[in-house]
C-alpha cells in the first residue's frame, strides 16, 4: 500500500507559499490509516517504548491509536492555556512563525523511555520543543514517529542526533 495516496496536497494554505499536507484522506480510509499506525507501533516496539507523546492536534491522531495498541499511556503537548494543571513550556520556531507548546509537569516519569508521534516533520521546530521538555521531566527521548517528512525544510537537520522515523517523503 503506497500511503502517500491518501494524502491530499493543499496548495496556499494557510498561507502563499505553504503546502499543506492533509492526513484526513488517510484517516477516512480504514486500511491506510490502520497500516500508518501499525509502521509506527512496529518501530515504537524496536525502541522498547514505555511512553507516547504527540503534539496538538495531528498528534493526538497519531499518538493515541500507537499507544492503544501497545497498551502505554500518551501524553499531549498543547498551546498554552489549553492544559489543566501545572505545566511546563518551551518555544520554537515553525515554518510560518515562533509559537510555544506546553505539557503537564508530571506527564513524563523519570527514565521513561518516550517516543514522539505527529504527523509531520517540517523544520523541526515543534518536535525540538517537544524533546526539550521531555528530557527536562527526566524521560529518556527515545526517537520520533512521522507520517510525512517534508525534506525541503530540513527539519531532520535540527533533530539528527535523535531516532527518526518517517513513513512518507515529500519535497515541497
Amino acid at each position: 500500500m503506497d500511503l502517500k495516496d491518501y494524502i491530499a496536497s493543499i496548495e496556499n494554505h494557510p498561507k502563499k507559499g505553504i503546502t499543506f499536507r492533509d492526513i484526513s484522506p488517510l484517516m477516512a480510509d480504514g486500511s491506510a490509516y490502520k497500516e500508518a499506525v501499525r509502521q509506527i507501533v512496529e518501530y515504537a516496539k524496536e525502541k522498547n517504548i514505555d511512553m507516547i507523546v504527540g503534539p496538538e492536534a495531528r498528534g493526538f491522531i497519531m499518538g493515541c491509536p500507537v499507544a492503544f495498541e501497545l497498551g502505554i499511556g500518551f501524553a499531549p503537548v498543547r498551546k498554552p492555556g489549553k492544559l489543566p494543571r501545572k505545566t511546563i513550556s518551551a518555544d520554537y520556531e515553525k515554518e510560518y512563525g515562533v509559537d510555544t507548546l506546553t505539557m503537564h509537569a508530571d506527564a513524563i516519569k523519570a527514565h521513561q523511555r518516550v517516543l514522539v508521534v505527529d504527523d509531520l516533520l517540517a523544520t523541526g521546530g515543534t518536535d525540538l520543543a517537544t524533546i526539550e521538555m521531555i528530557e527536562r521531566l527526566g524521560g529518556i527521548f527515545a526517537g520520533c514517529a512521522f507520517l510525512i517528512e517534508l525534506d525541503d525544510l530540513n527539519g531532520r537537520e535540527k533533530i539528527k542526533n535523535y531516532n527518526i522515523k518517517t513513513l512518507m517523503h515529500f519535497k515541497d
